[in-house]
């Protein structure tokens, strides 16, 4: 297992495994020494969980390329440790979610606000846990916004990706997909229009519907597939997909929903050392 630090949900994990009788190795992503072209980790599979997302895809990159099998690989880490990415993989494979667009410099991206209409949503393309994201409700607010991104300069505030505000009924949704399978979704409520659990939101059970597995499990498939989170949001159209999260937490939703998750996680790391094994 590569990690940063045992959390509450990597202890869970290591729970399920000795359960299971399995020998876990701990990989500390603060300490692990890696050399290109020298094959050093011999192992039928990593399962990732990291806290840092340059260490986790670095890492999974060097991985895969030692053809080591990893949950999950590094193309999708690529993917959905990228808000832009991500959106290119749905759009791509027809998985519905909100209208994107993408712009370079802040006069374009104030006339790419004003095409959408106001309120639009300003996210960095990398960045979690709600983390510098802005709804932006007029032209005033959106010229102080790109001025202070420009200003800030980094190369998270370099591209500008821009969408639209979508309207919910006071929650969005999160599913969890393991696999080919959708095995729980938790509702995620707030009186702020982030609903994020790190950001104060309440998880409640949501039962799973047709729609909710049929849109998870496409868009999980559309990054790639392995373990994965998708957020959902509850549109006049329908359910729309606005992200997809690669290293999830999940200690909240466990007896919010009644679903074991870890055991879940760890049977599908086991399968996928069982295919390593026969390879």
């Amino acid at each position: 297992m590569l990690l940063s630090r045992v959390r509450v949900e990597e202890k869970l994990l290591l729970e399920e495994f000795r359960k299971r009788g399995v020998s876990v190795e701990r990989i500390d992503d603060r300490e692990v020494i890696f050399e290109l072209g020298e094959p050093a980790l011999m192992c039928e599979v990593v399962l990732e969980r990291s806290i840092n997302h340059s260490r986790a895809l670095s890492a999974l990159r060097i991985l895969n390329d030692w053809g080591v099998r990893t949950v999950n690989t590094h193309e999708v880490a690529a993917v959905c440790g990228n808000k832009l990415e991500t959106s290119t993989a749905l759009v791509r494979h027809g998985v519905p979610t909100p209208r994107t667009l993408v712009a370079f410099t802040p006069e374009s991206a104030l006339e790419a606000i004003e095409r959408l209409g106001y309120p639009v949503v300003l996210k960095p393309p990398i960045g979690s846990w709600g983390r510098l994201v802005s709804l932006i409700s007029d032209r005033y607010a959106a010229e102080a916004i790109l001025e202070h991104k420009e200003i800030l300069g980094s190369f998270h505030h370099s591209i500008f990706y821009i969408q639209e505000y979508v309207e919910k009924p006071g929650r969005d949704i999160r599913a969890f997909v393991v696999g080919d399978q959708t095995i729980a979704a938790i509702y995620r409520h707030s009186g702020h229009w982030i609903t994020n659990t790190a950001r104060g939101g309440e998880a409640s059970n949501c039962p799973i519907t047709d729609e909710i597995d049929h849109v998870s499990r496409r868009a999980a498939a559309a990054v790639g597939g392995g373990v994965l989170a998708i957020d959902l949001v509850e549109g006049a159209s329908g359910l729309q997909v606005l992200e997809v999260n690669y290293t999830m937490e999940f200690r909240n939703s466990i007896e919010t929903t009644g679903v074991n998750i870890p055991a879940h996680i760890v049977e599908h790391v086991l399968q996928e050392a069982q295919k390593a094994a026969a390879a």
